[in-house]
């Protein structure tokens, strides 16, 4: 969990290096909280779903009638695990209907067709889509939720930092962290921390670069959702940042993820990508910066294994309030939008599926901080964090 810190103590010792600090700063959080996710807790089926279900395994349609070929689905057991919505089962049926959406459409074109020839095609695409609605409500759920509860936590971190006499700069830290904690942008309870000291990353950058260890503290430069890096390696070539990772623990398919940015004249390009089990994702972004106040970005992802999605954004900032929009090929949607006001902040997000999430978060002055949010589940939580 990121938190705000700010130092208080700094030791100054030399010794065989041009110098060396030790920072240490602590943090402190206190609050109600009430159907948080849990964090830990297996996630469930939603929608209507049965022990069994109907699977697609060849669609096809009539060529002259339009009707799905008999024989072609059949029952499963419902799998342990949901299924993701990339699967090849699901992309098969969203194929069907698509055929028979086809099939109407030519249908209809045909100046020949017979009335029931359309109406055979018509009943065709809604027995395609009911059966869609049917068979893939597999979707994780977000899991079990708490029942209301207190959270109050602490912590010290301790940051050393140095530089040898040839000018490679070292630096590491180690924290130590104790009590409730939950995590208010993804509406989740983290547990309880069990108070032990942590070692967190150790890097060493110079004329080289930045090269920095942390055993699976680094996260997929591609995406959180894959495994997490031990290792990674920042330079810049001429005008482009690249950053390399790896994973030592992880297969050949699945251990590295590179990054690459470009900035010149407002616009900047960002290319991402990752080995993964099914082959290689990649991500290229593009944003531009209209004027002070409005932002246009674009995006084209291209998961292993699934279909490439294409996104078209623009953001827009103006005396305190902003507005993100974003809209996908594949139907999803997003809309952002946020005030500020000398310390005071609210924002409200929503998406194509209803799910919507609010804060608000005000600056108290001397190192503390108010936050409070709700979201469609009806999960919240409020308290106050401290930085010392």
């Amino acid at each position: 969990m990121k938190k705000l810190l700010i130092a208080s103590t700094a030791l100054v010792a030399t010794a065989g290096m041009a110098n060396a600090d030790i920072t240490i700063s602590g943090h402190a959080a206190a609050g109600i909280y009430s159907g948080l996710h849990n964090k830990d807790a297996v996630a469930a089926y939603t929608g209507l779903v049965p022990t069994t279900y109907t699977v697609v395994t060849n669609s096809a349609l009539d060529a002259d009638t339009g009707a799905l070929t008999a024989g072609s689905l059949t029952a499963a057991v419902m799998p342990a695990t949901p299924v993701a919505s990339t699967t090849t089962l699901q992309k098969t049926k969203r194929q069907a209907v698509r055929d028979a959406k086809e099939a109407l459409s030519a249908a209809v074109a045909d100046t020949d067709s017979t009335d029931k020839t359309v109406a055979d095609k018509e009943l065709a695409l809604a027995a395609a889509e009911a059966d869609l609605a049917i068979v893939l409500p597999v979707a994780k759920s977000a899991g079990t939720y708490s029942a209301d509860g207190i959270y109050s936590n602490a912590g010290v971190d301790f940051t050393m930092t140095g530089a040898t006499d040839n000018g490679i700069t070292f630096s590491a830290s180690v924290n130590i962290d104790a009590g409730m904690e939950i995590d208010s942008g993804d509406f989740e309870l983290d547990g309880k921390d069990a108070g032990a000291a942590g070692l967190g990353s150790v890097s060493m950058t110079g004329a080289f670069g930045t090269l920095t260890f942390d055993d699976g503290g680094i996260e997929n430069l591609y995406s959180d959702g894959l495994s997490n890096a031990d290792v990674s390696y920042s330079t810049t070539v001429g005008a482009v940042a690249l950053t390399v990772a790896h994973d030592t623990a992880a297969t050949s398919t699945g251990a590295n993820s590179v990054s690459a940015g470009y900035t010149a004249s407002g616009m900047a390009f960002t290319l991402t990508a990752s080995e993964a089990a099914a082959g290689t994702s990649a991500s290229l972004a593009v944003s531009y910066a209209l004027n002070d106040t409005v932002t246009i970005t674009a995006d084209t992802d291209q998961a292993a294994g699934a279909e490439a999605v294409q996104t078209i954004g623009a953001s827009t900032t103006l005396n305190g309030v902003s507005v993100s929009v974003e809209s996908a090929n594949n139907s999803t949607w997003d809309v952002d939008l946020g005030y500020t006001a000398g310390g005071f902040a609210l924002t409200y997000g929503t998406d194509e599926t209803s799910v919507w999430a609010a804060t608000a978060t005000a600056a108290l002055g001397g190192g503390a901080t108010f936050a409070a949010g709700i979201n469609q589940e009806d999960s919240m939580y409020a308290g106050v964090s401290f930085a010392f």
